[in-house]
């Protein structure tokens, strides 16, 4: 809920099929909801919300995986590009489980589960 659903269409342009939470479950649903959803459909969450990685690293889930934005500006029209990239390049990553970082001049990746440093 907290990216314009304009994100649907810049990602579906690239050939991403994506759709916004607001089509899909109650406005005011719970981050653990959202994760739950995904991951039982086996869908990528893009947000600009760090509770969700915070989530993951709670309950060292091994899905869904999380893509976090880190941006001042998340208008799809200037950050679309370096998302779409980054989901391109990181696509088999994505697809067994981790959590993508994704800025506008880096990108970091994180296998999942998230676990505690030793």
């Amino acid at each position: 809920m907290n990216l314009s659903p304009r994100w649907c269409e810049a990602l579906a342009r690239a050939g991403f099929h994506a759709a916004h939470w607001s089509t899909l479950g109650p406005r005011g649903s719970p981050d653990t909801d959202v994760l739950a959803y995904a991951r039982d459909g086996g869908f990528v969450v893009l947000t600009h919300d760090l509770d969700f990685a915070a989530i993951l690293a709670a309950s060292r889930g091994a899905a869904p995986s999380v893509v976090q934005i880190r941006s001042a500006n998340l208008a799809p029209q200037e950050l679309a590009p370096v998302v779409i990239r980054a989901l391109r390049q990181m696509r088999a990553e994505l697809a067994a489980g981790a959590l993508l970082t994704v800025e506008p001049h880096r990108m970091r990746l994180r296998v999942l589960p998230l676990l505690p440093a030793n």
